[in-house]
This record gives C-alpha cells, structure tokens and sequence, in this order.
C-alpha cells in the first residue's frame, strides 16, 4: 500500500512514464537489528546507521516529503510506500522452514545466548529484533515491486535492511537473514502471474549474490546478472561458484551470468564496459516484464571492504540503462554498502535518475585491462547461450575438425627454425605427467655443457596479432602476426658464440584429450610453481654441473618468476649467475628476498637489470627511471629497475636489444681466454691425477630418453 493521499499512477496520459512518480520504502524499524552486546572499539560494518544516512541524504536534497523536516521538500518527491512484514507463506517461497524458524525464535534468546550464537555463525551478528527487521526488508521489498507492477509508482527505491543476497535457502549468512530480492521476486510472480513471468535481477554489490544464485540456478525465468570481485575466489564469498563457467542448470542454463573481477580497484569504465558488452544485450534477449537490482554500495569510491572506485555517477549511468527494460519497471533495493558518506552519495545519484534526472558525466570511461579479459571470457562462455553475444565460442565446430592448439605449433616451428639455424636441440626433462606442451619446451644448442657464456632464456609465448572475424572468430592466416622478441637474443648469443638454453613456458598445457574449448591461461601461481620445478631440474642436472665462463638469464613476461623463486630457493645460483635481464609489462612485478640469506636482495639489486613497462604501476608509486610524480624510490629487493618507453612486451625487448646485447658483450669480455685456461688446468689436473676433474661429471645426452612424437 501507498500513502493514501497521495496522487498515485500517471498526471498525464499522454506521458504515463515522465508524470509518474518514484516510490521510496523507507521504515525506520529496520535500524533495530542491532549488536547485543556491541563493540566499543570495532563497530560492526553492517551498521544501522547506513539506512538512516541513505534516508537522510534524500530528505537533504529535498526528495522525500519527511514531517521532521517539512522545510526540506521540494515540489516534486517521492512517493512514500510503507514498508510490512512479509508472511511466513512469502519467505518460505525461498528458504526453508528449518532456517525461518531460526530467525523467527531469536527474539526468545538472551543477549549473551546471541552473541556467543552468532560469533559461531559466518558473517552475521544475531538480535532479538533481526526476526522483525528481516521480516520488514523482505516486505519492503514486495511493496516497492507490487506498486511499480500497480503502476502506482513507475520505479522504486527500498532502502531496507538487514541485506539478503548472500542468504542462502537454508541458513542466513553474509549479514543476511531472508533474500529480499528473491523472496519479492517470488511474491510477485504468484501474485500477477504472466505479467511479471520473466524477471530479470541484477547485483552490484562488490560480493557474489551466493543466495539469489543458488535460488535460481536452475529457473528459466530468473535472469541473474553479478558484477563482483572474485580474486579466484579468494573474495568473500569464497569458493568458485562465483566464476564465469556457473551459468546455470537444466532449464535455468544460461540464465546466471557471473562476471567476476580478478582483482578489486575497478572503476566506472569496467562497470560500464560490461554493461555495454554483457549486460545489456543479455538483458534485451531475455526481454524482462520487471528488473530488480540488488544494489549494494560497496564497490563505491570510499569503501574500503569493496576497494572498488564506482563512482555516485557511474551507479546513476547502471541505473539509466536499466531503466531501458521492462517499460522502466525497476525496483532498487539496497544491499551492501559500509562506508556511510559513500553509500548515501551513490543512492542519491540513482535515486535522482530514478526520479528522471539524467546523469551526470563520468570523469572516465576507460576499462582496465583486467576488466576487459574478463568481459571477453564471459562473453566466450556465455555465447554458447546468447545470440545476441559474438564473437561464438568455436569448440563445438573444432570438436569435429582436426586441430590442435597454435602455441604447440608455433613452438614446434621454433624447434625447427633454431635447429636449422643454429643447430638447437631439444632436452630431456623427467616429467610426472604428459603433455603436448612439453614437446621441445627446452631447446639447446650441442655446446651448452662447454666452457664458453651461457644464456639461459625463460619466457612466455610469443604474442599473436590478428583480426579476427566479428561473427566466427575466425582468424586469416595472411592476416595474423606472430612476434618473437626472444629469437634476437638466442640468435645473437648463438652467433657470438655463447651456448643457448631457451625455455618457453607455456600459459596452458594441452592435454592429450584436449576438448578444443577455450581455455584461461593457467593460475599465474600455477605456473610459478610448474616452472620452478623446471628451472630446478635444469639447474642441478644441466647447468650447475657446467664450467661455463658466464651464466646470463633472460627472463620475458611472467616466466621470469622462475628465475626469482630458483634464486631464493637455493642459494648456490646467485654465486655462478653474471647477470640477469628481465622484462616486465603487466605482470606483477615481484620481490627476491629470501629467509635465510640476507645478502640475497642487495646482490639481486647488483646484478639485475629490470626493464619495465612505461605504463606499469610500479611508476605511480615510485621515482625510480623518471617516473613523475612519485613518492620513493622503490626497493633494492625488486632490482634494479630500468623504465621503457613502450607498454608491450615485444616492442620492449626490440627497444632494448642493443642494450642487453652490449652489457652482456661487455660482462664477458675476454671468455676466449678464459676458457682456454681452464681448459688447460683441466688438461693438467688429468695429468696429475689419471682422471677426468671431479667437477666435470658425465652430462645427459640432449635426446636421452626424449618423449616420442604423436
């Protein structure tokens, strides 16, 4: 029910949309679900106070008629929707009897009983007024979407609490006791039956909705849309069920689009950008009757549970494109949210386009790279079940074709091309499983057991540049580039006559079955840890067993973490290393420092060159290779840093070849004599001693027990 003196549905019939006004439940009883015993010094972020500061900023800009504050309405506010108490009947639509009879019997349980009760529980606290006050958020949530579908309003804003979106069917969770959202979105699918048949929910909130997908997985008629930081399913909620691969079951596939974000510190361009990309085509397909928005204000700018940066206008541009669907039914109901100056801000900006404001500008509305990968891997897996999404997920056809995976030809061309050129073969490497991608991941040239330099490579893939076919995906071969940067520096120390170990570390390993679907690039930390077992296995059985005069590492994009994890893991390699060059883009760049040797940084510092992206955001940070604008100069752990003037790995290694080249020529001036004096002192220790020097132990053939070709 609406206020009863107040002028409800449209002015004019002629614009039934713009003369109707915006709906507000607002009840100041929810503020009553409150700690038992609270915490002087820690309060608790689901603060009641959040719903009043939200209320408060409304009535401020002259948006709510409020008796308290008669002198602060405007000529055109909101229309005041009391909020109820939903029924058992209503709750039980989403949740099970065992876990509303929870929440309903806390208002028999002592304070202390509560306490101790909830500090047992994940993430909630317990009252005997949360039945009361869980009970109101869920009624408020029907009102608010019963007087939009009456046409009595024709948009709503429900600033409840306690939140719901992580309750889940049988047990609350999250600061959440009854999902509002869902159980509103059931009660009005009973009440108005095909008018409100296909409801479409979308969450904001920094946090997964757990309980509004869990609901709904398998409903073909729930759309539910999650923006959220995932970490890996680090970020609370944890676990992968929050990854864009849960799409839902049996009748409800297609219909959960997660897009979790790798990493916090998203913006208004990430938000926007997936909107653009998934949201809304989504959204249009599915053609709701009414739009929900479960809209939790902690990935605002301010937030520091969220570390997000929406800002008040970038919530307002969500809004304004949802207003798009279902005729502009749209329901707002507050979620999450704890920093109490953001939240009021933000609800503020959606409530004015709500009510018809436009928005305002955004100060930027360019994506982070982190958010476009994971916009493009949504869209390759929800394109299975979306027409309105290209490019196609191309596994089904290739399922049925002969194909295999371009990294594992492209380096079986490498293989072929160093052979050719500079005589390179592959090494053996023991292996506890199988894998295409280890075929010629290690290539040599037949010297790298002498005593002259060694350059030892670790590197990523070489990149790929194409243009591929908006609709297939497909790619011309005429028209696709691959570049190698690496290849200018084995060729030049395979011509100075340096020996070559090259290790290309891939960023998936094909599997013998391999099922042709896209496929992520392996966890970085995955791959870390693979090629640290292989940086090990080559140093004890290949290169520490060497008299060579020099050791110079090459390390290019996220292999180079071999390097450092082989440096602190074992501390006889700095001792024998002459240098190291590392390339970084938009890898992390991370520290060498270990626990049981303290010298390990400041020889790092000595004895490293590392080239850094021009846009990496170390330089924000720091003053180190001309930075502007930086505080400090960074740590000698992390080497010492060069700053290129390219973004791309492969134009950095172009930039810096005569560099690298150079120092390493100057480093090992003079290796001729060198060698020819150990080879002497060899000579004479055989002598000597009627044998071969017990440091030169017999070496592996380079085709030792080599993996068979497919």
């Amino acid at each position: 029910m609406v206020e009863k003196e107040a002028h409800t549905g449209p002015r004019f019939s002629h614009l039934p949309y713009a003369s109707s006004r915006s709906g507000l439940v607002y009840d100041v009883r929810m503020r009553f679900h409150v700690e038992p015993i609270p915490k002087d010094s820690d309060m608790h972020p689901e603060d009641p106070r959040r719903i009043y500061e939200v209320y408060n900023e409304l009535c401020q800009a002259g948006l709510v008629d409020d008796p308290n504050n008669p002198d602060l309405a405007g000529e055109y506010l909101l229309l005041r929707i009391p909020a109820r108490h939903a029924t058992k009947e209503e709750v039980l639509a989403c949740h099970s009897e065992k876990s509303y009879n929870f929440v309903m019997g806390l208002k028999d349980w002592d304070e202390e009983t509560l306490f101790i009760e909830g500090e047992k529980m994940d993430s909630v606290y317990l009252s005997v007024n949360t039945p009361g006050c869980a009970l109101l958020a869920a009624g408020g949530a029907i009102e608010a979407a019963r007087a939009v579908m009456h046409g009595q309003v024709k948009n709503s804003m429900a600033v409840i609490r306690p939140p719901g979106h992580h309750a889940e069917h049988d047990r609350p969770m999250g600061f959440c006791f009854f999902n509002n959202v869902p159980v509103a979105a059931r009660a009005i699918q009973k009440e108005f039956g095909e008018k409100a048949r296909k409801i479409f929910i979308l969450d904001w909130d920094v946090h997964h909705g757990n309980g509004v997908q869990n609901i709904f997985y398998e409903d073909p008629n729930i759309l539910y849309i999650s923006l959220h930081v995932s970490q890996n399913g680090a970020f609370y909620p944890a676990g992968d069920e929050k990854d864009h691969v849960h799409c839902g079951e049996g009748a409800g596939v297609g219909k959960n689009v997660n897009i979790p974000w790798k990493t916090a510190g998203m913006s208004d361009g990430d938000y926007l950008y997936a909107f653009q990309e998934v949201v809304m085509p989504i959204a249009q397909d599915f053609d709701p009757d009414l739009v929900f928005v479960c809209a939790g204000f902690d990935a605002a700018e301010g937030d520091m549970i969220g570390g997000c940066h929406v800002s008040p206008a970038g919530y307002a541009h969500m809004t304004h494109m949802l207003m798009s669907l279902a005729g502009g039914k749209l329901v707002v109901c507050m979620e999450g949210g704890y920093n109490l100056r953001s939240i009021a801000v933000s609800a503020l900006a959606v409530t004015r386009t709500l009510m018809g404001e436009p928005p305002e500008r955004l100060q930027s509305t360019q994506p982070s790279p982190s958010g476009v990968d994971t916009v493009k891997q949504v869209v390759q897996q929800q394109s299975y079940y979306w027409p309105c999404l290209y490019p196609k997920n191309p596994a089904v056809r290739l399922k049925k074709a002969r194909s295999e995976r371009i990294h594992d030809l492209i380096r079986d061309w490498q293989a072929i091309q160093l052979f050719q050129s500079h005589s390179m073969t592959t090494l053996f490497i023991a292996r506890n499983k199988i894998s295409r991608s280890f075929e010629n991941q290690v290539l040599a040239t037949t010297n790298y057991h002498e005593t002259r330099p060694l350059l030892l490579t670790f590197h990523d893939p070489p990149e790929l540049t194409a243009s591929p076919d908006p609709r297939t995906s497909f790619l011309d071969a005429h028209n696709t580039y691959m570049t190698d940067g690496v290849k200018s520096y084995v060729e030049w120390a395979a011509d100075q006559g340096f020996a070559v170990i090259d290790v290309n570390i891939p960023k998936h390993l094909t599997n013998l079955d391999d099922d042709k679907d896209y496929k992520e690039a392996d966890l970085i930390e995955q791959r870390a840890k693979e090629a640290l077992l292989l940086a090990t296995y080559l140093w004890e059985n290949y290169i520490e067993l060497n008299s060579s005069t020099h050791i110079f590492i090459l390390g290019v994009g996220a292999a180079y973490n071999a390097i450092l994890e082989l440096l602190k893991s074992n501390d006889r390699v700095s001792s024998r290393i002459t240098h190291l060059f590392l390339f970084v883009s938009s890898q992390a760049l991370n520290s060498c420092r270990s626990a049981t040797d303290d010298n390990l940084s400041q020889w790092y510092y000595e004895h490293s060159t590392v080239v850094v992206a021009n846009n990496h955001h170390i330089w924000d940070y720091t003053t180190a290779g001309g930075a502007s604008g930086g505080a400090r100069k960074p740590k000698k752990r992390f080497g010492r840093l060069e700053r290129s003037e390219w973004d791309a790995l492969e134009d950095m290694l172009a930039e810096h070849l005569p560099a690298v080249t150079g120092e390493m020529r100057r480093l090992a001036e003079g290796w001729e004599e060198m060698r020819d004096e150990l080879d002497e002192d060899d000579v004479d220790m055989e002598v000597d001693g009627g044998g071969a020097s017990p440091t030169r132990l017999p070496l592996m053939g380079n085709f030792a027990l080599s993996p068979k070709k497919r």
